[in-house]
């Protein structure tokens, strides 16, 4: 697993290096990679202005950044307004739609001009994490003035770009570069000539840690009248170990379903305890299915175990 660099230590200029594809995705992301480092540079420049430093000219005298693009978001809608759960290895992708709007004179058709959504953790400008998409996000006009908009968010939760701390409170931001011709490529390339909107302070759903549930009901068969241990584990997506671990002091409910119905009963709730483990007794009464849910809370998903059948004699 690739370290992830303690983001909130370093200034928002320094941070966006995390802009780049990950080395592990990076061979077969194409566009992606040149998106990402393109994105990386322009907004660096831009941010650097505020420390008065500038990454494009050796005198530091001199500051170069992108000029503001008269570009503004709206209607920004991340994962259709669900948590963004996110497993422990799983490349995770994120629906956003958003609404552009921009003077006739700015040309969002051009073959260089690039908008998307991202996500950021802490304050926008120098947040303590950002994830972007992969690709940019495509826009259709609605007139001269306005376009309505989509894209993702690309998650990698195996590249060490997520801490466990991650997990929570999100907003939401959308990003617009116009190039103007210029490539990024380039050693002629003049930073002065790109503009740059970034926007931010939009609502996002909470990134959350994947849950997981097991359910085992013993014995089976069972005499009816005779008591069933219902026994499982809680466990939760750890983005640091890129594995699962278990889940204590969680209220977890027991349900159960006859083999006749299609619909489960809440039977009783207990909690999880040292490293998730589950555990309860009931009385055999019918045939049917036993399963734990989990409603989640703000830092992990919520999670349903798959329903173990139990023949009463």
């Amino acid at each position: 697993m690739r370290i992830r660099a303690t983001v909130a230590a370093v200034s928002g200029a320094l941070a966006l290096s995390a802009l780049a594809v990950p080395g592990a995705h990076a061979a077969d992301a194409g566009s992606a990679s040149t998106y990402r480092a393109d994105v990386a540079k322009v907004r660096e420049a831009a941010r650097a202005v505020d420390s008065g430093k500038s990454a494009f000219r050796a005198s530091a005298a001199a500051v170069d950044a992108p000029y503001d693009l008269d570009v503004t978001f709206s209607n920004i809608k991340v994962n259709k307004g669900k948590s963004i759960v996110v497993g422990a290895t799983t490349h995770t992708v994120v629906p956003v739609t958003y609404t552009l709007t921009h003077p006739a004179d700015v040309d969002i058709a051009a073959a260089d001009f690039f908008s998307g959504p991202y996500i950021y953790r802490g304050t926008f400008g120098n947040a303590d994490n950002e994830q972007f998409g992969d690709e940019p996000g495509t826009c259709t006009p609605t007139s001269s003035t306005t376009a309505s908009c989509k894209g993702n968010i690309d998650i990698y939760a195996n590249e060490g770009y997520l801490a466990n701390s991650d997990a929570g409170t999100w907003k939401a931001a959308g990003l617009a570069i116009a190039y103007n011709g210029q490539d990024p490529t380039s050693a002629d390339f003049d930073i002065t000539k790109v503009g740059v909107a970034d926007q931010g302070g939009f609502t996002s759903p909470n990134v959350q840690r994947m849950s997981k549930l097991t359910v085992n009901a013993t014995p089976e068969p069972v005499t009816k009248g005779k008591t069933i241990t219902v026994a499982g584990k809680l466990t939760r997506a750890d983005w640091e170990t890129n594995k699962y671990a278990g889940l204590s002091g969680q209220s977890v409910v027991l349900q159960f379903r006859k083999a006749s119905s299609s619909t489960y009963s809440n039977v009783k709730t207990i909690k999880s305890t040292s490293g998730g483990a589950l555990k309860t007794t009931v009385k055999a009464s019918v045939d049917g299915y036993y399963r734990y849910t989990y409603a989640g809370v703000s830092t992990v998903g919520a999670s349903t175990a798959t329903g173990d059948y139990v023949d009463v004699k």
